[in-house]
């Protein structure tokens, strides 16, 4: 089979990560989580930089990791990576990083630092060749990284948190550029991110990890669509409260999570079990004082964080349950909001999307 196939179990000290996932040839896939969620480890089983690993890792039919055959090493896998840290030599020019994994294959020089030239030049870093990485900025530095991880033409492309690194300035032009790379790479490219913009924009398919475990596969219409835990909701754009839904009258529940509850129209197809609810953070009034009006959802709390994109702000409530709110610039500068400014957040019943999980 073509592509890549992932069904593994990898422990370090007492953390475990087991997942299982398939990629396939000219699919770009974001491996996607929280700090801790094992991400990295993954990254570096798929790279065969730990050990051992228990079950299967396969690409385009040639298992590199499986219980019945000898790992191959790391030097031996048809992959191309981009570390977080970059780890560019720091003894060695551009030029001579990006050659290096063709050297070690046994190519020519000349060879060589031609095909690395011809990268380095794509890559808009050509007239950086002859500069070691202490003498070559963040975005510059991200770019050899990338020529190194392409120039033996991998079947595989790993990506571990490629922008993490950069300025905001620097990052956007640098995910224009990654996104026309990947684009143009013929095999599976994986990329780790905890970006959602990167995340959703970048890649076909989103793997989400949480505390080692795969929780959901998706594209990101899917998973916006369908969020199945509040990571998910919150990594495209969405309030998410999972809980109990109790009757309350005609057509009226009320939703019971271990933060608070909620007023939301009850399904007519309910039948008992647990549910999602889901509210997009622009469905959110905010106001100073108590609101009037026809919202079942009145909550109080503070402003724990606000981040601005555009002409828009988000901003974070210490409510119970805890709330996402966007408003526009103006609506910020209206209402005088900073961190730990009190406010109250309404939002009508039938705001609330119900899943039945």
């Amino acid at each position: 089979m073509s592509g890549l196939v992932v069904d593994v179990v990898v422990r370090r000290g007492d953390f475990e990560v087991a997942a299982a996932f398939e990629a396939d040839v000219g699919e770009t896939l974001a491996l996607v989580g929280p700090n801790g969620s094992g991400k990295s480890t993954l990254v570096a089983a798929l790279a065969g930089l730990v050990a051992p690993v228990h079950g299967r890792i396969e690409l385009d039919g040639c298992a590199l990791d499986a219980d019945d055959v000898p790992s191959v090493p790391p030097e031996r896998r048809p992959i191309g990576v981009v570390f977080q840290d970059l780890l560019l030599f720091p003894h060695l020019s551009a030029l001579e990083n990006v050659a290096f994994p063709l050297r070690a294959r046994g190519v020519d020089r000349s060879t060589a630092r031609r095909r690395a030239q011809e990268l380095l030049e794509r890559l808009g870093v050509g007239p950086r060749a002859g500069a070691r990485p202490s003498e070559l900025s963040g975005g510059e530095a991200q770019r050899v990284s990338l020529a190194r991880a392409l120039v033996a033409r991998p079947a595989l492309l790993l990506l571990d948190e490629p922008l993490s690194s950069l300025d905001v300035g620097v990052r956007a032009r640098m995910r224009e550029l990654l996104s026309e790379e990947l684009a143009r790479f013929p095999g599976v490219r994986v990329f780790v991110t905890h970006d959602p913009v990167e995340a959703t924009s970048l890649a076909d398919r989103l793997v989400l990890l949480e505390a080692g475990r795969v929780t959901q596969i998706g594209t990101p219409e899917e998973i916006r669509a369908m969020p199945r835990s509040r990571y998910a909701a919150d990594l495209v754009g969405l309030n998410a409260f999972r809980g109990r839904l109790e009757s309350a009258g005609e057509g009226v529940g009320r939703l019971v999570t271990d933060e608070g509850e909620l007023t939301v129209a009850l399904p007519p197809t309910y039948e008992g079990g647990e549910v999602i609810g889901l509210l997009r953070p622009v469905d959110v009034t905010l106001s100073l004082e108590p609101p009037a009006g026809s919202a079942r959802n009145v909550l109080r709390g503070r402003v724990t964080s606000i981040a601005v994109d555009g002409e828009r702000a988000r901003l974070r409530i210490a409510s119970a349950p805890p709330l996402v709110a966007e408003v526009t610039l103006g609506s910020l500068e209206r209402l005088g909001l900073c961190e730990g400014a009190a406010v109250w957040a309404s939002f009508k019943a039938l705001e609330v999307q119900v899943l039945v999980d």
